[in-house]
C-alpha cells in the first residue's frame, strides 16, 4: 500500500517538475518573441508521464539549461523547434500560441498540485489516525 502511494506521489512530483520546465521554456519564448532569428523551445513530457517511465532526462545540443537541477524530473525532453517561420526575421514564436500554452500549462500545474496535496493529506491522515 505504501509503495503505491509513494509511486503516485513520485509521479506527481515529476509531472510538476515537467510543468515547471515547460513554464520556463514558454516564458523564455515569449521574452524572445521580438528577437530576430530566435527559434522557440518545446517541452515534451506527457507521454512519458502517462507511461510512468523512469528513464533519465534526454539531453541534446538543443537542451535548454534553465532553472534548478532537474535530476528528479524523468523523461523531460526540451527541443528547439526549427520549423519554418511565418516572419521575415526568422523568428518562429507566435505570442498568442505561447500565451495559450502558458494558460494550459498553468491549469495543468494547479491540477497536479491539488492531486499531490490530496495524496499527502491521505498520508497525513493515516499517520494521525494510526496513533
Amino acid at each position: 500500500m505504501i509503495n503505491r502511494i509513494s509511486d503516485q506521489t513520485g509521479l506527481l512530483e515529476r509531472a510538476l517538475d515537467a510543468c515547471w520546465v515547460k513554464n520556463e521554456a514558454i516564458s523564455n519564448n515569449i521574452a524572445n518573441a521580438e528577437t530576430p532569428g530566435y527559434k522557440k523551445f518545446r517541452v515534451y513530457f506527457e507521454a512519458s508521464v502517462n507511461k510512468f517511465n523512469t528513464g533519465s532526462i534526454h539531453k541534446s545540443p538543443n537542451f535548454l539549461p534553465i532553472g534548478k537541477d532537474r535530476t528528479m524530473s524523468k523523461d523531460i525532453k526540451v527541443t528547439r523547434d526549427y520549423s519554418t517561420s511565418m516572419r521575415a526575421d526568422g523568428n518562429n514564436v507566435d505570442v498568442d500560441e505561447e500565451n495559450a500554452e502558458l494558460a494550459k500549462n498553468s491549469i495543468q500545474y494547479n491540477i497536479l498540485a491539488n492531486q499531490l496535496i490530496g495524496q499527502l493529506s491521505i498520508i497525513k491522515k493515516a499517520i494521525n489516525e494510526g496513533r
